[in-house]
């Protein structure tokens, strides 16, 4: 429908794709008047009972005049929305305004989509429409016979109170989020996309659309892949011109195939691509893996055609893999799938692997199977159109048999849903990201990424607020994966290193405190000509000392020892210790478990889960070491509770923000006492300035806000020029007040600065900035720094990602390098953290709360012992766009 079909005022911005309970996708959008038909063949479709506990009768049919007020809506006052599914009204949601800040809300989910989530879909999606209109309460009326409408609202993690009325059971309850209503919509997200996943890997019937007899084609890899697996499901090649392909029985159509269908493989041409979706739609497909390309990363008409091919599969409830996707791995021995174009496959491990691009998945596939180094699963999501690796690690935070994961991102679309997903698959999991950063010179071809103004700093704070460990190329990745695959994670940062060469274990020592880690015993060198059994002994005391939480055996292979006598004593001491365990053999690489010599490396045998990860340099086992043991650190320590300042008034604050925006619909910088009452609104305490054009106005603004006082220049640019160019304070009386006008007029005479700031001279401590950016790309920005040169010169500024924890907060203020200014340097008493950090908080809340907040600017924030000061504050606002996150289910 194009956009002058549509109703006035409709919004757009409200449409979503969003998970069922069972993995399949359904579309949800605003009402329509033209739904007026769609509305009535969904009510003449339910049972007397779903219409009697819907409208407390037996309504046969829908009147014209209600079917017009139910489709007819403002948006506003009067919300109602529809969940589809293959263009049929399946789930009707509606609020209906009853007091300034109470709503009626009330749903119908068809009989035959019933136990999918329709309803907490809906009630979490008008929950957050209506917070964004104002209003702060719903209520509802329930027949006491409909324990499913009643369950969904107790299920949905609010306080609701139930009231028996003449019959009828009245429900109240605040749409406001609590941590508990936050953590169940989560936790349905995780559930609905796992299972989506869930799907693709484990399907017990696959088709593949395109299986050519030519060995040159893809449909042709595809099947002889799939097949030569031992794929323990059914496979079946669809060619209309065959009656086998590869010794397999061919259909001419997807439809001839007699069971349900759960994957079906797509490798025709792109322009062929859309009719198969439209095929695999009528039969019920449950998910695609388009191989095909010619789509996105071919120009604009490929882009829109990939538009189509998303929009066409979700509206059918599917999802996509790809398009231009080199395939999907499970080697689950009840599973065995090989949905790739890769013919040998790495062993059944506990890595699960996701890239994008193809070439990327060849690479990937390539260095594990060299190295050994099994995996559980892989994905690869081509294009990105639906599928993402947000999706993927949905679904291996369930997967008992993946272990740890690495992900090799080209671009990422939603990096606030991967920073809250990552950091839950990483309480139990390590994630290891390639990202080479996020690029300004061009997106990927193919991939929709919105535009980021963003540093390169944000997105590195992002990942280690997540747990992330971030490498930076393919070697580093699989280093690291071997060690937390298949050793413990160290509970410590001190190591011993066990050598048969001193200067080997030289470097090594070298490399180790490089990386941060603390050699606290050895290095111990042992003669080149060492045996076996002196490397056990060695080892032995290595794994026995109690100031030793790694131990790192580094070998040159002599022309006397045999390399097979010191693995056996290496693997015998790790397998009797409970340390992390890693061993340079120069120029190996990969994991050894026993299973085969230590020169060909073992792979994933009995007793894989304690191999020992062996690397050619000490460099490369050094850097690993140290990755594996921050995120051990990071795994160990305390994550902090939300921060929930009190004293907020959220209301005050939209409105000061809708009054602007209603006068400068595209937006403005606020007034001082427009920036005064909206901070105010969260509990951030101005310092009053006074504007002055002359030397009277300044002497009578001082009086005003009592002596001593600082006379500034109003233009920022002056005055955090540095130094004092722009500023002169302690101004303890009148003489002294016309004495810096005088020289603050004459010095700045050059650049016709006629305009001055009075304000009280603030207690003496260390001057702070803080701000918060609203990014195209990851939402609000926090950011806290030392103002002045530390920040403007050198760059020193830390950066985190709301919402926070008080851990979060205690860490951005720790994160720059200037940090120790703030803790007594050089005998300074240290200034109030606690005031810092509550100051921090409250900017990060409203920062989170309001995308409409472009930028904010605290500069300064007098941090002293006895507080925290604001003396400078700069807000512009601007009409917000859609975050890639916003606090509802959606699939973007």
């Amino acid at each position: 429908m194009s956009a002058a079909d549509l109703p006035p005022g409709y919004p757009s911005e409200w449409e979503a794709d969003v998970v069922m309970r069972d993995g399949t996708v359904a579309h949800l959008r605003p009402i329509r008047p033209s739904d007026e038909d769609g509305l009535q063949e969904f009510h003449s479709r339910q049972s007397e009972e779903s219409i009697y506990l819907r409208f407390f009768a037996p309504l046969k049919q829908i009147s014209e005049r209600d079917l017009h007020r139910f489709t007819h809506v403002d948006y506003v006052d009067r919300v109602a929305l529809v969940v589809l599914m293959r263009g049929d009204i399946i789930g009707i949601g509606r609020y209906d305004r009853i007091s300034p800040r109470s709503a009626e809300v009330a749903f119908n989910i068809s009989d035959h989509f019933q136990g999918k989530g329709i309803g907490s879909v809906l009630l979490e999606h008008l929950a957050a429409i209506a917070r964004d209109m104002g209003f702060t309460e719903f209520t509802a009326e329930v027949l006491p016979q409909n324990r499913k409408m009643l369950q969904v609202f107790s299920d949905a993690g609010y306080e609701v109170s139930r009231r028996l009325e003449d019959g009828v059971v009245a429900v109240r309850f605040d749409i406001e989020p609590t941590e508990a209503s936050k953590a169940v919509a989560m936790a349905r997200e995780h559930r609905a996309e796992s299972q989506s996943v869930r799907a693709l890997l484990g399907p017990k019937v696959v088709a593949v659309v395109g299986a050519s007899r030519r060995e040159s084609t893809i449909g042709n890899m595809f099947l002889a892949n799939l097949k030569a697996a031992g794929f323990a499901g059914q496979i079946h090649p669809v060619n209309p011109h065959a009656d086998e392909v590869l010794g397999l029985p061919a259909v001419a159509r997807l439809s001839d195939i007699p069971s349900p269908v759960d994957l079906v493989v797509i490798a025709v041409p792109a322009d062929a691509v859309l009719k198969v979706v439209d095929e695999c739609a009528d039969i019920g497909v449950k998910a695609l893996l388009v191989v095909s390309a010619g789509f996105a990363e071919s120009g604009e008409e490929g882009a829109a055609l990939q538009e189509t091919l998303v929009r066409r599969a979700r509206g059918a409830g599917m999802r996509v893999v790809g398009p231009n996707s080199f395939g999907l791995i499970n080697t689950d021995p009840d599973v065995r799938l090989n949905a790739s174009l890769s013919p040998t496959v790495p062993p059944r491990g506990r890595l699960g692997l996701f890239a994008q691009s193809g070439a990327l998945g060849i690479a990937v596939l390539a260095s594990a199977a060299r190295r050994r180094l099994g995996i559980s699963s892989f994905a690869s999501a081509g294009n990105r159109a639906d599928v993402s690796g947000n999706d993927v690690m949905q679904y291996w935070i369930d997967d008992e048999a993946t272990a740890a994961v690495g992900l090799y991102l080209e671009s990422m679309g939603n990096p606030r849903k991967f920073s809250r997903i990552a950091r839950h698959l990483a309480l139990t999991k390590p994630v290891i990201v390639i990202k080479s950063g996020l690029a300004r010179a061009g997106q990927v071809p193919g991939h929709s990424v919105r535009h980021t103004n963003a540093r390169p700093e944000v997105f590195d704070a992002m990942l280690r607020q997540a747990g992330v460990i971030r490498v930076e190329n393919l070697h580093q990745l699989f280093d690291v994966a071997q060690v937390v695959v298949h050793q413990p994670l160290p509970k410590g940062n001190r190591v011993a290193i066990v050598t048969n060469s001193d200067a080997l274990g030289t470097l090594t020592a070298q490399a180790c405190q490089g990386w941060g880690l603390d050699v606290t015993h050895g290095p111990v060198a042992l003669p080149s000509e060492a045996s076996g059994e002196a490397f056990r002994v060695a080892l032995d005391a290595a794994f026995d000392d109690p100031l030793v939480d790694s131990v790192l055996a580094c070998f040159v292979p002599p022309l006397v020892t045999i390399d097979e006598d010191v693995a056996n004593a290496l693997r015998s001491a790790a397998a009797e210790g409970d340390k992390t365990c890693l061993a340079t053999f120069l120029g190996m690489r990969g994991v050894d478990d026993g299973a085969s010599s230590v020169r060909g490396t073992g792979g994933e045998g009995e007793g894989a889960a304690r191999a020992i990860p062996l690397y050619p340099l000490p460099e490369d086992a050094a850097r690993a070491l140290a990755a594996a043991t921050k995120y051990g650190q990071w795994r160990a320590r305390d994550r902090g509770t939300p921060v929930a300042p009190t004293d907020i008034n959220r209301r005050v604050a939209e409105d000061v923000v809708e009054t602007v925006l209603s006068i400068d619909p595209s937006g403005r910088r606020l007034t001082q006492d427009e920036a005064t009452a909206l901070l105010g609104a969260y509990g951030i305490h101005v310092w009053p300035q006074v504007l002055v054009r002359s030397v009277e106005e300044a002497l009578a603004a001082a009086d005003a806000v009592g002596y001593p006082v600082v006379l500034k220049a109003a233009a920022p640019t002056l005055r955090h020029a540095g130094g004092t160019t722009g500023v002169r304070i302690d101004l303890q009386d009148a003489a002294a007040i016309r004495a810096a006008w005088a020289s603050l007029t004459d010095r700045l005479a050059p650049l016709e600065s006629q305009e001055f700031l009075v304000q009280r001279m603030a207690t003496p401590g260390v001057m702070t900035r803080i701000t918060a950016d609203e990014d195209p790309l990851f939402g609000p920005v926090i950011s806290f720094s030392i103002a002045g040169l530390p920040a403007d010169l050198l760059g020193d500024i830390a950066y985190r990602i709301p919402p926070l924890t008080d851990v979060d907060v205690s860490e951005l203020i720790s994160a720059t390098k200037a940090s120790p200014v703030l803790h007594g340097h050089r005998g300074a008493t240290p200034v109030h953290r606690a005031a810092l950090a509550d100051l921090i908080a409250r900017v990060s809340v409203l920062a989170d709360d309001m995308p409409e907040i472009a930028s904010l600017v605290l500069n300064p924030a007098n941090a002293h012992p006895g507080g925290v000061e604001v003396l400078g504050v700069e807000i512009t606002v601007a009409p917000p766009a859609r975050r890639t996150d916003p606090g509802r289910r959606a699939l973007t």
